[in-house]
């Protein structure tokens, strides 16, 4: 997608919200809650002038109250550049953000932190997203529809399509976590690392994109994805999932977003679900319990 692939993506039913309430004191109070409804973070900026008053953050995995403040903080001082009168009010605010799944699942939790945002300042959220990060834009895109979509990067303009995909064999088709959280920035600066002449790579992933909403066997569903991952795994030199961790499966395969960590798709059978948990995955979900 970085460089210009039209890729196929679904719509979860899990997601994040994004509540703001208008409060006396001329400060921005940013709370944010996991699923089970645990604060993991807060911080307290000054306004108008957004500086950092206090932080707290709730982990013992990753990062830093500070760390976490200053990147939010990047992420609205550059929503104000976008947008001048963006936090410029003669009163503060309150703001709770929801989670509906786990963390380190990876399902998108700062693209739709930048989405909502956007959303909340009246912003380009592409524009947003790549003034405070890098990317391709395809979970911004995926936040702001609720059906399948083809998206593609095309002169560095995000170009959106919604298409059908229901999959006539998706009882066939698992979501199978890898009990780690993928940071995409380590995903994007290795596929720049490794990037080399890709022209004809970016053909075939974008025509095989094409085919995925058209398919209806799962034998040639799953040709397809076989033949993604051998392209992907050939571009930034790393072996395929199944080859790498599980080349006993009796299915096919395929990574998601930056390789390496999150969820993997498995076509499978009754007995999908019982050979992950004994390789020590727990968190199995069926196709229709993921895609909304």
């Amino acid at each position: 997608m970085l460089e210009g692939a039209t890729s196929l993506a679904v719509p979860t039913k899990f997601g994040q919200d994004l509540i703001v309430e208008k409060i006396k004191e001329n400060q921005l109070i940013w709370a944010s809650f996991t699923n089970t409804g645990d604060c993991w973070f807060e911080a307290v900026f000054d306004l108008p002038k957004l500086r950092l008053v206090s932080a707290s953050f709730n982990s013992e995995k990753e990062g830093s109250a500070e760390f976490i403040a200053e990147t939010l903080q990047d992420i609205l001082v550059e929503t104000r550049k976008l947008n001048p009168e963006f936090l410029q009010p003669e009163q503060g605010f309150l703001v709770k953000t929801n989670l509906t799944f786990p963390r380190d699942w990876g399902l998108g939790s700062s693209s739709t932190l930048i989405n909502n945002i956007a959303q909340w300042a009246k912003v380009d959220a592409f524009q947003l997203l790549w003034n405070s990060f890098s990317g391709s834009g395809y979970d911004i895109a995926n936040a702001q529809y609720n059906t399948p979509i083809l998206y593609a990067l095309n002169n560095q303009k995000p170009v959106v399509n919604k298409v059908d995909f229901i999959p006539s064999f998706s009882e066939k088709l698992f979501f199978i976590h890898l009990n780690k959280k993928q940071d995409s920035k380590d995903g994007i600066a290795r596929f720049k690392e490794k990037r080399k002449k890709i022209h004809n790579e970016i053909q075939l992933v974008s025509e095989i994109s094409r085919q995925l909403i058209l398919e209806q066997k799962l034998s040639e569903f799953e040709k397809l994805i076989q033949e993604h991952e051998k392209i992907i795994s050939s571009i930034i030199e790393l072996p395929t999932v199944k080859k790498r961790l599980f080349p006993d499966y009796f299915g096919t395969l395929k990574s998601l977003g930056a390789w390496g960590g999150d969820f993997i798709l498995a076509t499978g059978n009754k007995d999908t679900p019982q050979y992950f948990k004994a390789k020590g995955y727990t968190t199995i979900l069926r196709y229709s319990d993921m895609v909304l």
